[in-house]
């Protein structure tokens, strides 16, 4: 019973985490194309709030989560499909810290980047998403 508890709240943070990975790169897109100061430091402060506020704690809980799932199952390590599955993750994770980075160069005013380019890096959660989730139902592997 306690494994359904934690893992019906690590479908919880990982909505959470991804509602915030789809977002701020939006968040981007915007602030990319903002030409205002007004609207500027609004951006920066939407953009920060989100990240600190949701996008860090969410990610926290999915991992931690699910590294507390893999204790009550390991056996699960033996399958080939978690190994995709965590690689994803940790691909995931590379994106959420790279989404800092890109979060303070808009904080110092030194993004370079168009608001194009953040359009296309905003559709990569999806592939992962959709990775991930065909990995945890379909184990093909």
């Amino acid at each position: 019973m306690l494994y359904l508890w934690i893992k019906a709240f690590h479908i919880v943070a990982v909505v959470t985490w991804f509602a915030a990975l789809f977002y701020l790169p939006r968040l981007f897109v915007y602030h990319a194309m903002a030409d205002g100061t007004a609207d500027i430091e609004r951006f920066k402060i939407m953009e920060r709030k989100l990240y600190r506020g949701i996008m860090n704690p969410s990610a926290i809980a999915t991992v931690a989560l699910g590294a507390w799932l893999l204790y009550l199952v390991p056996g699960f390590l033996e399958q080939g499909w978690l190994h995709a599955k965590l690689t994803v993750v940790a691909l995931l994770i590379a994106y959420h810290l790279y989404c800092g980075r890109l979060l303070k160069a808009f904080a110092e005013d030194r993004n370079r980047r168009s608001h194009v380019w953040y359009r296309v890096f905003n559709e990569l959660p999806v592939l992962a998403l959709v990775a991930a989730v065909v990995l945890a139902v379909i184990k093909p592997f």
